[in-house]
């Protein structure tokens, strides 16, 4: 894992996997706040060092990692390696001579994508997935995050009322340098003019805690703050997701817009917006006046043509030879 949603798209596999005497190693990239989420779910982890920033980086580190889940893997003996769009999985998985499955969901990670799919033995992708990586690709009719929000999965009680959600990335990955849109001053800006609308959420990818109404959540409860939102906007990808598929209208901003299939198919289902520019107030009190019913609808027309993605997973695994 080398990510927060990480946590939350493996949890319910590994729940449900160990019920059936599965064993699972958690080798984790450890970035904020996950940590602490995957303490809080008391899954088992081994640290194999913080993600280094930049695409330099990356690159001159990754023989360096390959080589400590590599000695992971040998002490532990898998019968099948995975993860979400790494090149350490799916090498290591080449070199121990043991199939991997790579899932990925993001078109423009270039570097990552040329590093793991040579090796992967096979990788899945929602339908919706605009590149195509031949006869080792296998498309499922869903999302990432349907792992963790389909309502099937995701039973958690709303907190607050009203919550309007910014988010601020870091923007230091591989596929997000030189990409961001949302500054400083501007975050503040656009905090003080939705304040109108409802109760402002701020989220910072470098953060772990959230403030809302002057009280500190945990970085667990997120998804409970978002349910209970009536606007998501912000320049991270995976959260303008989330927010979409629970029925609330998702604002993303940023150079990536219109490139991202998952993104482009919410967006046909009247959830999602992906801007290139930050909108005028205008376009704010829209989305404020409209019906919170119709977005519920919206949310039930989409989930009509989507699985439960963790179901998916389940069977996948344990069919697959």
């Amino acid at each position: 894992m080398g990510h927060p949603a990480h946590v939350h798209f493996w949890k319910n596999f590994i729940w449900e996997m160990e019920k059936k005497g599965h064993e699972f190693c958690v080798a984790v990239r450890e970035k904020n706040p996950m940590k602490e989420l995957l303490e809080h779910y008391q899954i088992p982890f081994t640290n194999i060092g913080s993600p280094p920033s930049g695409t330099f980086n990356k690159a001159i580190r990754l023989p360096a990692n390959d080589a400590k889940l590599l000695k992971i893997a040998r002490e532990f003996k898998p019968d099948i390696l995975t993860g979400i769009g790494s090149p350490y999985v799916a090498q290591t998985g080449k070199l121990i001579r043991k199939p991997s499955l790579i899932f990925t969901d993001t078109e423009h990670a270039t570097l990552i994508n040329r590093l793991a799919v040579p090796f992967a033995t096979k990788v899945l992708t929602p339908s919706c997935f605009l590149n195509d990586f031949g006869s080792k690709h296998v498309r499922y009719d869903g999302y990432h995050e349907l792992a963790y929000l389909h309502p099937n999965r995701f039973k958690e009680k709303g907190i607050g009322k009203r919550n309007i959600i910014i988010r601020l990335s870091s923007w230091d990955a591989s596929h997000d340098k030189g990409r961001q849109v949302i500054e400083d001053i501007v975050f503040s800006h656009l905090s003080k003019k939705l304040a109108v609308y409802g109760n402002v959420v701020n989220s910072r990818e470098e953060g772990i805690r959230m403030t809302l109404c002057g009280k500190l959540y945990e970085p667990w409860q997120l998804h409970a703050i978002m349910k209970n939102a009536v606007l998501y906007v912000g320049d991270g990808a995976t959260m303008a997701t989330e927010s979409a598929l629970l029925g609330v209208p998702a604002v993303y901003i940023s150079p990536l817009a219109g490139n991202m299939g998952n993104h482009n198919e919410l967006e046909k289902h009247s959830l999602l917006y992906s801007l290139k520019q930050l909108p005028n107030e205008e376009f704010f009190e829209k989305i404020f006046a409209t019906p919170r019913s119709l977005w519920r609808s919206h949310q039930k027309n989409m989930l009509k043509d989507k699985i439960d993605v963790t179901r998916y997973m389940i069977d996948y695994f344990e069919g697959f030879e």
